[in-house]
């Protein structure tokens, strides 16, 4: 079997979802574990690939979709479509919430007057990069980029040949100083870190054009906040843990409004944000990422580890 290129594999994720639409959405869990992301994984990735599949069976799709009235299945469409089916599991009652179905509703108005980002069919790209269960650690974003070829639904990642955004740039820098091997990507795409287990994930998941902040307080925060509850509850349960990345008051007021966590199974790293405005007051010598590393590997061993390089041929990481 030939290997696929992680660009490949996002690539026929996105051309997924289109098919997906035409074909009824109940057809999305059958694209989900494909030879793209199965291709050249190691028999680690694909026992975890396997574990989603065996974690979500008791979820049926298809009798859910089917309990839905019409105005809910209209109002869901995209995440039917295009949630994958491991995040839909767990997140499927979240969805049908009245404060959900009012941000959806004010969504189509938006999508029918206004230009949105990121373009519909990546909003929930970080689920179909980063299944459930390969999820170990989660960087948290706050509003998507606002301008174009930017946002594709991962935080703090560009669509290419888009050059890195001035907090990229920093987040580059930092690991520079931390993995002296790391070689600093002229682009800005953090897809290969979402494929390797980290899910960067924005606390609102769509805005306006050039209008930053513009969907904040509309219901995305609120289901961001139980994204990450859910998730971390999933962890525990299963005995894992999940390491939690905060840069910025924000994102570490996001994971202190989540509730109750058991740090004795989970870490949480924060600092300051990696913004000009910021970076200087502590960014650069926070080494998250080796203490990401390192926790890992004390916790999974040396395979549990984040390979943090982007460039192809390039590794952070030594035997």
């Amino acid at each position: 079997m030939n290997k696929v290129s992680p660009k490949m594999a996002q690539k026929r994720t996105i051309t997924d979802f289109f098919t997906v639409k035409r074909q009824k959405s109940d057809s999305v869990a059958k694209s989900v574990v494909s030879e793209a992301q199965v291709a050249g994984k190691t028999d680690s990735v694909k026992k975890q690939i396997t574990l989603q599949v065996t974690t979500t069976s008791s979820f049926d799709k298809q009798k859910w979709v089917n309990s839905l009235t019409p105005e809910q299945k209209d109002l869901l469409e995209l995440e039917i479509s295009s949630m994958e089916p491991s995040w839909l599991a767990l997140l499927h009652q979240e969805l049908t919430k009245p404060y959900f179905l009012g941000l959806k509703r004010f969504l189509l108005s938006e999508w029918k007057s206004q230009t949105i980002f990121p373009p519909k069919e990546n909003i929930y790209s970080w689920t179909r990069l980063t299944p459930v269960n390969n999820v170990k650690v989660l960087v948290l974003g706050q509003d998507p980029y606002h301008n174009y070829n930017q946002a594709h639904g991962l935080a703090f990642s560009v669509q290419d040949p888009t050059p890195p955004p001035p907090s990229l740039k920093n987040i580059y820098k930092c690991l520079k100083k931390e993995y002296p091997n790391f070689e600093i990507p002229k682009k800005g795409d953090l897809t290969k870190w979402a494929q390797n287990g980290v899910l960067m994930l924005n606390t609102c998941l769509t805005v306006r054009a050039h209008n930053a902040n513009s969907h904040s307080g509309k219901g995305w925060e609120q289901f961001t906040m139980q994204v990450i509850k859910k998730l971390i509850e999933h962890r525990n349960r299963n005995g894992k843990g999940l390491a939690i990345v905060a840069w910025g008051s924000p994102a570490q007021k996001t994971v202190f409004n989540v509730g109750k966590i058991d740090w004795s199974l989970n870490l949480f790293l924060k600092s300051v944000h990696p913004s000009p405005l910021s970076a200087a007051r502590g960014f650069f010598d926070c080494q998250h990422f080796t203490k990401c590393n390192a926790w890992l590997e004390d916790k999974y061993g040396k395979d549990a580890r984040i390979d943090w390089a982007l460039v192809d041929g390039n590794t952070v990481l030594e035997n």
